[in-house]
């Protein structure tokens, strides 16, 4: 306990210290959809030596020492789950045949697939959607404000933070009643989407000249095609008019 305490506190004080430097940075020039920038890059900053020091290495050791079908079937497990809130995401949409398939995956996956496991649903002809509530208020017009980095959670917008406690009432996980289950559950869920992503941030370390750009325009332009469901933007529209859909 007490080395956990002292890591939690050099973890934040370096927290705090990357923040104040990035508040005694240089000035920049302004993006529309980025006017926090100064403070972005200091999480950024702060995110991505968490994630050197700790989450890619537990990422690298999992994808090692994990058999491929043993991966496929955790992250079926998880996409199982997922299905839950996209569900109920597809219905606040109105979007009734997505969320009957949805409802379909989950009945399906749950029980042939055991708890998800095999993706059986897919082969039924029953496709995954992928809903989460900022994309619910997206659809209902909320504009999605500026871009933030939150610590820990990474790249989001004004909107999709304000959706956290939603997307979050919806995890199944947090529903375990054990709470030593639902520890367990959490972390090999952020180490499974952090294996999955180990090859884009190759990347984006290898290709981008400015990661932190590279990475706020890769997010940006992918929750505004999610918005959209995948519809191409007209011609005459740039990135900060998508944003304000």
């Amino acid at each position: 306990m007490v080395s956990l305490l002292l890591f939690l506190r050099n973890v934040f004080g370096f927290m705090l210290c990357v923040l104040l430097l990035g508040g005694c940075a240089g000035p920049r020039e302004k993006v529309a959809h980025d006017p926090w920038e100064g403070f972005n890059r200091s999480v950024y900053v702060f995110n991505d030596t968490l994630d050197k020091y700790a989450l890619e290495p537990l990422a690298k050791g999992y994808r090692a020492v994990t058999p491929d079908p043993v991966e496929t079937g955790i992250g079926n497990f998880f996409s199982n789950l997922g299905d839950v809130g996209s569900f109920f995401n597809n219905l606040l949409q109105f979007k009734f045949t997505a969320a009957g398939h949805d409802l379909s995956r989950i009945a399906f996956n749950s029980t042939m697939g055991v708890a998800g496991f095999f993706d059986v649903a897919s082969g039924f002809g029953y496709p995954k959607s992928n809903e989460d509530f900022g994309q619910t208020l997206g659809a209902w017009g909320v504009n999605s404000g500026p871009y933030i980095v939150l610590p820990f959670l990474g790249p989001s917008t004004l909107r999709d933070t304000g959706a956290l406690p939603v997307s979050y009432f919806l995890n199944p996980v947090n529903y375990v009643e054990s709470s030593s289950d639902q520890n367990i559950l959490t972390a090999l869920g952020i180490v499974k989407t952090r294996a999955q992503l180990l090859k884009a941030s190759s990347v984006r370390d290898t290709a981008a000249l400015d990661p932190y750009l590279f990475t706020r325009e890769a997010f940006l332009q992918r929750r505004a095609s999610l918005v959209r469901d995948g519809q191409p933007a007209k011609e005459d529209e740039d990135l900060d008019k998508l944003l304000d859909e």
